[in-house]
C-alpha cells in the first residue's frame, strides 16, 4: 500500500509565532488524514525548507507528495520560485509522485470563509 504525504507550504517569517496558524492547520489536517504524513515546510526564514520536508516524506516512505501552498494566490514566488523547488524534488526522487496544488486562497470555499469573516458572519 502506498503512502501519501501532505507538505503544507507557507511562505515562513522571522517572527516565529507567525507559524502558529499553520501549524493549526496541520493539526486538524492530521485528524482529518491520520493515515497519511502531514508536514509543515516554508520558503524562507523558518525550517524546514520544502526540500528537507520532500526529504523527510521520502524517508518515510511516502510515495505520493501533494504539496499544499498555504497562500493566498498564485502570486510570484508559486509561479517562479515553487515551480523549480517541486522539479528539483521530483529529480531527487523519481520515484515518487509530487503534486503542486494551488494556492489554498484560490479555493472557493476559503474565499467564501474568508468573505464571511469579514463581513462579520
Amino acid at each position: 500500500m502506498s503512502k501519501e504525504a501532505i507538505i503544507l507550504f507557507a511562505h515562513g517569517a522571522r517572527d516565529p509565532e507567525w507559524a502558529r496558524p499553520a501549524e493549526r492547520i496541520a493539526a486538524v489536517v492530521r485528524s482529518l488524514r491520520p493515515e497519511a504524513l502531514v508536514e509543515l515546510a516554508f520558503l524562507e526564514f523558518m525550517e524546514p525548507a520544502l526540500g528537507e520536508a520532500v526529504e523527510s516524506a521520502a524517508a518515510a516512505g511516502a510515495s505520493s507528495i501533494r504539496v499544499v501552498p498555504l497562500f493566498l494566490a498564485q502570486g510570484g514566488h508559486l509561479k517562479r520560485d515553487v515551480p523549480v523547488l517541486i522539479e528539483a524534488a521530483r529529480a531527487r526522487h523519481p520515484g515518487c509522485r509530487i503534486q503542486l496544488a494551488e494556492a489554498v486562497g484560490e479555493d472557493e470555499g476559503v474565499v467564501q470563509a474568508m468573505a464571511a469573516f469579514a463581513a462579520g458572519a
